[in-house]
């Protein structure tokens, strides 16, 4: 309840807005977690979610309700005064639009041959949308004043066994004044969506899982972009990718605390696979890629995407970036976006202090979100993992935006919400109950899920409990050069050797660089006797690790439940090449290679 003096009663103009903000406050939650059926009169600024057509909302429409209605049942998103949760506006076209669209301008014959994906996209250009849309779109426009995204809702993407995610277009069209303008941009981006079901990739993806091409339908999600625009680009200073199960914890995190990927600008940054800062929401000022100087300036964020204003007219391409700007960094400053976002280098005293600061440079590091709490970002993500988990009953990812505003309020975002589904990651066997004697090597903490069952050599350094580091970098040069045979034949091989893989000190460990072992599907630490080297848990390559899904794990043989190596059995092999330092075997049959991340169990068996 707001509390209200009869003092404010007194004065008329504070009279009408309690009761101005009373209504929109009611709208609001009259508005939230209801799929409305779109009406011209009604959907304005202060309408969430409506549908045009009879037909399915598809696997994201239907998500963004759910997230819709999730934020509704728990109001305690909204419990912050500087900071709001909701989903952006958004319009869905149902499935029957695109049967109607595909029937009306006869495009199955070409949709369903073997034309290259620019054909289909030139024929899907020149046909016709219902012309029933026209008012309706305006409407949209007058609503939501902002750029608009216009993304793929399929049938089966977001399936629960088949994830579809990424496989189809998503445009962004900027906001113009000339309405008309508008509308012909939007009608493009529709019908290049719609063609987006028939190119090749998606048919090839189609054929591997079993699904037929002609019975996949489409709806399209108009929606409002999160952001702010900075003259000829719009973007928002922070989206982000949250899953609620961390593979790859690291020091106390666990892993059903989950991980947020986060990063400057667009989100399709993060979806590209661009350099993100990843953090757990329960442990927010614990950040490994800014814990060290050198990590900050090497491993965080030097573009950003933003979408071109000034990128006007119906030239759409298959591409559905191409009017997606990729910018520096350092471009952002001028647009006042990186205030709580960024830290600035000072080359001087080889320090970086929180927040922007006129001269050196600037390290997107997201330092006054989460070491000074500017906004309650790490509670509301917490919030967004607990809740979507619980009610889709199983492990989800999350898509995000946000703008952090000048004055410490932010307008948080959900956007998207899918379960977690990798056919790698399903992994149904208890690790731990495997039988040693089954086991070339195993691991009582490893990092990385999943199973592969299509590696059959093993690189090993040759070690024993006479090991030394002084040839450590001899053994570096032998396993870059094995490495890149691997490399041309398109191999994988599972890697051990004692100490820290990575280590800048060779008395730690081998100082490879990612490049030098970048095929291993699976990299082992072993701490000897003579040689007890704290482990790293894979710091040195961690971006690489989480982003190829590489396998880490450490081998203590100093304590009784350190896990194991049979390095008997490697040593007793026939060697397909052999150096001083190194050894490469090859197993008549592919090893299996399991990861339980949640249990942080590893075991290779032979």
């Amino acid at each position: 309840m707001k509390h209200v003096t009869w003092q404010k009663l007194q004065d008329v103009d504070a009279h009408r807005q309690i009761i101005f903000d009373a209504i929109v406050q009611y709208r609001h939650m009259k508005n939230l977690g209801i799929v409305a059926v779109f009406d011209r009169m009604k959907f304005d600024k202060y309408a969430h979610f409506a549908r045009i057509g009879e037909g399915s909302l598809g696997g994201k429409g239907r998500g963004l309700a759910f997230l819709d209605n999730v934020i509704k049942r728990h109001p305690e998103f909204n419990q912050y005064d500087n900071a709001t949760v909701q989903i952006p506006k958004t319009v869905v076209l149902c499935t029957d639009i695109f049967d109607e669209f595909m029937m009306t301008n006869n495009l199955y014959p070409i949709a369903l041959s073997d034309a290259s994906d620019d054909e289909i996209l030139k024929h899907f250009l020149r046909a016709q949308l219902p012309d029933s849309l026209i008012a309706d779109f305006f409407t949209f426009f007058e609503a939501t004043k902002s750029p608009i995204a216009v993304r793929s809702s399929s049938l089966l993407e977001d399936a629960h066994y088949q994830p579809f995610a990424g496989i189809y277009s998503t445009y962004m069209i900027p906001y113009l004044e000339d309405k008309y303008q508008m509308l012909q941009m939007l009608a493009c981006a529709i019908k290049g969506v719609y063609a987006s079901v028939f190119y090749r990739d998606s048919k090839a993806y189609m054929a591997a899982t079993s699904n037929v091409i002609d019975q996949e339908k489409m709806a399209v999600i108009l929606q409002q972009v999160v952001g702010k625009d900075y003259g000829d680009r719009f973007y928002p200073n922070m989206s982000g990718v949250l899953r609620s199960l961390n593979y790859y914890p690291i020091g106390d995190e666990t892993a059903e605390e989950g991980i947020a990927s986060l990063a400057l600008g667009l989100g399709k940054y993060i979806v590209d696979g661009g350099q993100t800062l990843r953090v757990c929401p329960y442990h927010p000022t614990q950040v490994l890629q800014t814990s060290e100087l050198e990590k900050a300036l090497s491993e965080t964020q030097t573009q950003f995407y933003a979408l071109d204003m000034k990128h006007v007219g119906e030239d759409f391409k298959v591409d559905d970036g191409f009017n997606i700007l990729k910018l520096k960094v350092k471009e952002a400053v001028e647009d006042l976006s990186l205030n709580y976002i960024a830290s600035t280098f000072d080359p001087y005293d080889q320090v970086l202090n929180d927040g922007v600061y006129e001269t050196g440079r600037k390290v997107i590091t997201f330092a006054g979100v989460l070491q000074h709490e500017v906004i309650p970002l790490p509670e509301i993500l917490q919030m967004s993992m607990k809740y979507g988990s619980e009610a889709m009953r199983r492990p989800v990812e999350i898509e995000f935006a946000c703008n952090v505003n000048a004055d410490k309020t932010c307008d948080f975002y959900l956007l998207q919400i899918r379960p977690i589904v990798d056919a790698k990651e399903m992994l149904d066997e208890d690790v731990k109950a495997i039988p040693d004697a089954d086991c070339l090597l195993r691991s009582h903490n490893s990092l990385g899920h999943g199973i592969s069952e299509d590696v059959t050599d093993v690189v090993y350094v040759k070690y024993d409990d006479h090991f030394s580091a002084m040839n450590n970098y001899y053994v570096a040069d032998d396993i870059e050069r094995i490495n890149r045979k691997f490399l041309a034949e398109n191999k994988n091989y599972v890697l051990i050797g004692p100490g820290r893989w990575g280590s800048s000190d060779h008395y730690l460990g081998v100082p490879v660089k990612w490049p030098h072992i970048s095929a291993a599907r699976v990299i082992v630490e072993v701490a000897l006797k003579n040689y007890n080297i704290d482990p790293s848990q894979g710091t040195h390559f961690f971006q690489n690790l989480t982003s190829f899904g590489v396998g880490y794990f450490t081998v203590d043989t100093n304590v009784e439940n350190g896990g194991f190596v049979n390095k008997e059995m490697l040593d007793a092999m026939p060697a397909v090449e052999e150096t001083k330092y190194v050894r490469h075997v090859r197993f008549e049959h592919p090893l299996r290679i399991l990861m339980d991340g949640k249990k942080q169990e590893g075991a290779v068996l032979c």
